[in-house]
């Protein structure tokens, strides 16, 4: 199944309260569920001012009717084509 990285443009990300990170990741999931099985989100990386998310879905289309079921920005969506890490130089 597809990988995507969504970048969220969200000024303040960085300094988002757990309590407020919490409900974000809340909302996320209740809309996860609803949506079933084949959408799937990995995890994301809170920044100054965007959050990127991994997610695994089927297709665009998928990841963006999240977003927008879950009020999510959605600026980019990119679909991951390979994984590198320090292993893979040997």
């Amino acid at each position: 199944m597809p990988k995507y990285v969504i970048e969220r443009e969200i000024p303040g990300a960085g300094n988002l309260s757990s309590d407020q990170l919490k409900g974000i990741s809340q909302t996320s999931c209740g809309v996860l569920s609803a949506m079933g099985p084949q959408i799937q989100w990995v995890h994301s990386y809170v920044t100054g001012d965007k959050i990127y998310c991994l997610y695994i879905a089927p297709n665009e289309e998928m990841v963006r009717e999240h977003a927008a079921k879950g009020g999510f920005p959605a600026n980019s969506v990119s679909e991951v084509t390979s994984i590198i890490d320090p292993t893979t130089a040997e």
